[in-house]
């Protein structure tokens, strides 16, 4: 048997991230009984706070827990949910109290941890991710960096595991992360089980696909707001970084240095990105062809064009067309009569 402990923020958890990983571990339990794997609970879930109730959106929602931290002496297993995004240092602030209980929980009795979306914050302020991988909501990638950068940020992946740590991107990709966590304890069958229950796409590894790009300007160097707006606003060019510098009257090694401190991106890799975001955009609304777009962004090459869409993006630029192109979309479906 596996003790469970989910956590809840206090002040303003995401409640799917509490209630959605409860279902799943239930279903789970039941699964095991009914085909005669286990008579008892694989997993004993439990409900835990700092606090006995927690009030979630303004009111509208309220969350009883069973236990409080202190009341919890050994667990085998923390799960940390996401929180609201809109006051993030506040929330963190309200949340310190769990980093020592987790911190036990891990180094005395062997805990596993796992975070879900924004609750990769919690997880990398206690210390346990320090040089290893982590995944968060593509949209709080620059801010995490920022605060932890000797946490390994992965912007790829949907889930990450790495001795007995876990964390999964944004928003509902916590659901692969639980369906990885019941085949790791349970085996493929049961995963696959729950994944066509809930209607969950098993194996999803890759979240690239849907990130949106745009660009971190919230710092206060004036200079690189500047090629940021420029290259935002000259998709078409081809835009070196020597003649950015240049242009600026910085060197090209303190333009890249500030530039990087800025954004958190090289400005090479800040130019590809916007140029891929530019192409998703077009692939996603206009009936023009990967051709057209391609030259549309400033590419002339067709395979470097699809290496580096690939890279920021997780699919060939076909794929993304035909995912997300309506109009694509609606023509294979009158085709495939």
């Amino acid at each position: 048997m596996k003790h469970v402990s989910i956590l809840v923020p206090k002040r303003n958890a995401i409640l799917s991230n509490v209630v959605g990983p409860y279902k799943v571990l239930l279903a789970a339990n039941q699964f095991l009984k009914k085909t005669g794997v286990r008579e008892d609970d694989f997993f004993e879930i439990h409900i835990v706070g700092l606090e006995k109730d927690t009030v979630l959106y303004d009111g509208a929602f309220r969350i009883h827990c069973e236990h409080t931290i202190d009341e919890v002496e050994k667990t085998d297993i923390v799960l940390i949910p996401a929180f609201r995004p809109d006051f993030l240092m506040e929330e963190l602030e309200e949340n310190a109290g769990y980093i020592p209980w987790i911190l036990k929980q891990r180094e005395v009795h062997k805990a596993e941890v796992a975070s879900m979306c924004l609750g990769a914050f919690v997880l990398a302020s206690t210390g346990l991710i320090d040089g290893k991988q982590c995944a968060t909501h593509w949209a709080a990638m620059d801010i995490f960096k920022q605060m932890f950068p000797k946490v390994h940020l992965v912007s790829n992946k949907i889930v990450t595991e790495e001795d007995g740590i876990y964390s999964s991107g944004g928003a509902y990709s916590f659901l692969n992360l639980m369906i990885h966590l019941v085949q790791k304890y349970c085996g493929r069958p049961t995963a696959i089980y729950l994944s066509k229950f809930f209607e969950i796409e098993i194996d999803r590894i890759d979240q690239n696909q849907f990130a949106i790009f745009q660009g971190q300007k919230d710092h206060d160097d004036q200079a690189i707001k500047e090629a940021q707006n420029y290259i935002e606003q000259n998709v078409r060019e081809k835009i070196s970084v020597e003649w950015l510098a240049q242009r600026h009257a910085i060197s090209s090694r303190n333009f890249v240095r500030r530039f990087k401190k800025a954004t958190q991106n090289t400005p090479l890799e800040y130019i590809q990105r916007v140029k891929i975001e530019a192409a998703k955009r077009s692939l996603e609304s206009t009936p023009q062809n990967v051709n057209e777009v391609m030259y549309q962004v400033g590419y002339m090459d067709q395979k470097s064009f699809r290496t580096v869409f690939k890279k920021y993006v997780g699919l060939s630029p076909v794929a993304y067309k035909s995912k997300y192109n309506r109009i694509t979309a609606q023509f294979d479906s009158l085709t495939a009569w």
